[in-house]
This record gives C-alpha cells, sequence and structure tokens, in this order.
C-alpha cells in the first residue's frame, strides 16, 4: 500500500523542488512529527498544500535534528498544481512564520530526488568564545568559555580528510547504512572575535556525525586530546573511543550539491549574518 501511494504522488504533473532555510530552534527537527509535536516538514507541508491545492509530501535531502538549523536544506514533491515556479517562493513565504524561508524554487527533472540525488553536502558548526557568553548567540552557537587552541583543531580536522570508515563517530539509532565517507574539506576559521565557524564538506554523513566529530574536534582544543588522537578513533571504529556529542543548536545544513561543482564556502556572506 506504501509503495502504492508512492507510485501514485509520483504520477503527479510536476516534481517542484525548493531550498529552504530555517532556524530550528522552535522545532523537533525537519522530519514530519504527530502532533501537537512540530516539525518543519508539518508546517511547509500544510502550506503548500494550500498553494498547490492538492496534498503535499516532502523528500528531504536530510533530516536535521530538533535545535539544529539550515541555510540550504533541499526539498522535493510531486503535484499536479499549476501556480507558476517564478511565484512559488513569494507564495510560500507569505504562509510560513518568519522562522521559515523558502529561497528558491525550480522545476525538476522527474528523476530528481532531494534525497537520493545529492553528490555532496556541506555542515557548518559555529562555536563561541570569551569570558561570558553572548546571548544573541545562545541558540546559534555553542558557548565554550575556555581558550581553544584553533591550531591542534586544524590539525586534527585534516586528519578527517579522505575516505575511512566514521563508524567512531556515529551515534546508535541511524538508518543501516555504509560507515565509510570521503570528506572533501574541513576548515575552521574565525568569523569575528570570539565566533568560530568548522566547515565539513563530504560525500555524506552518519547520523550525528557532525556533531560528534565536533565534540572530538572541541576537546583537541582544550587539550584533552591531541591532533594525532583522531587516528586512533578512526581506527578503533569504536563510538566510545570519540568525545560526547556538541549541542545541536551549533549546528547548520549549509549547501547541498547535485552535481554541480560545490564550492568550498558556499553562501560564504550570507551565512555570517547570525545576529538575530
Amino acid at each position: 500500500m506504501k509503495r502504492e501511494h508512492k507510485e501514485m504522488m509520483k504520477a503527479r504533473a510536476r516534481n517542484i523542488a525548493l531550498r529552504v532555510a530555517y532556524d530550528g530552534t522552535a522545532y523537533a527537527g525537519f522530519q514530519r512529527q504527530t502532533p501537537p509535536v512540530i516539525a518543519v516538514q508539518n508546517v511547509l507541508e500544510e502550506k503548500l498544500a494550500r498553494i498547490f491545492g492538492d496534498s503535499i509530501e516532502l523528500a528531504a535531502s536530510g533530516r536535521t535534528d530538533a535545535g539544529v538549523h539550515a541555510y540550504g536544506q533541499v526539498v522535493n514533491f510531486f503535484t499536479d498544481g499549476t501556480i507558476p515556479v517564478s511565484r512559488i517562493a513569494r507564495a510560500a513565504n507569505s504562509l510560513l512564520p518568519p522562522d521559515i524561508v523558502v529561497k528558491e524554487a525550480w522545476e525538476a527533472d522527474r528523476a530528481f530526488s532531494a534525497r537520493h540525488s545529492a553528490r555532496s553536502k556541506t555542515y557548518l558548526y559555529r562555536i563561541a568564545q570569551g569570558e561570558t557568553p553572548d546571548p544573541m548567540l545562545a541558540r546559534y552557537a555553542w558557548y565554550i568559555r575556555r581558550p581553544l587552541d584553533c591550531a591542534a583543531m586544524r590539525a586534527a580536522l585534516a586528519r578527517i580528510l579522505g575516505t575511512h570508515d566514521f563508524s567512531a563517530f556515529r551515534a546508535a539509532g541511524g538508518a543501516p547504512m555504509s560507515p565509510v565517507r570521503t570528506m572533501y574539506e574541513a576548515t575552521l576559521e574565525e568569523e569575528r572575535p570570539g565566533l568560530l565557524a568548522c566547515r565539513i564538506h563530504g560525500s555524506g554523513f552518519l547520523y550525528h556525525m557532525v556533531r560528534n566529530l565536533m565534540g572530538t574536534i572541541a576537546n583537541v582544543g582544550l587539550g584533552v586530546l591531541q591532533p594525532a588522537d583522531i587516528d586512533r578513533i578512526l581506527a578503533s571504529r569504536d563510538r566510545a573511543q570519540a568525545s560526547a556529542t556538541a549541542p545541536a543548536h551549533g549546528l547548520y545544513l549549509l549547501h547541498v550539491a547535485y552535481g554541480e561543482e560545490a564550492p568550498a564556502h558556499p553562501q560564504k556572506n550570507i551565512e555570517k549574518t547570525v545576529d538575530r
């Protein structure tokens, strides 16, 4: 029955894709939940159904957790609705709450899937530093009071580049899939005094992988671990060897690439506007 339903949805005339940004603070992640629990998908599907005049079922590039944000979440859905693609973003944003925004809409090839067609993803993780926390960053960056050794953190990040088995950074409960992933770039920059930004661009990511990596990289910065410990942790394939999971609110899904060359720092200027 479920397969028949999916085929019925795919028989609709159009395959619409959207690039969506959201502040995940108020939501139980992206994936649809049973009310009264509300996820980003619940809200998007409800508003899009009003615009297109039929039921909407979104497929997404990834399922961000509760509190995780996005600059570049990609979704697609099949519809018989006739609204021109040039009007979709404006129509959607007139109905959506201010913490969810449709940035772009396009008519996709029928074979396009936001999830299965993705070639790579880039995540951003922010860490706030200083003697006292910045209240404007409380929902958007992990505050660590003690000074971090950024050089050591960069050396540690360099060790995750290439193709590895990332089982040691994989949380239990995710979908069964190969733990082997390729990391193309992992950088750490100071966006401004007191605010660090780590970007990780890879072929794909496991459940909680970025947050588990960041918890471990932060411990390198604090001197609890050394950069060379990353090699040992990777080789162990044991989650218990890595550090605790970093908080969700510092994480952003930055960019999803679909065949096009993924820039090293997509939306670099836009993403720096974290003050609300």
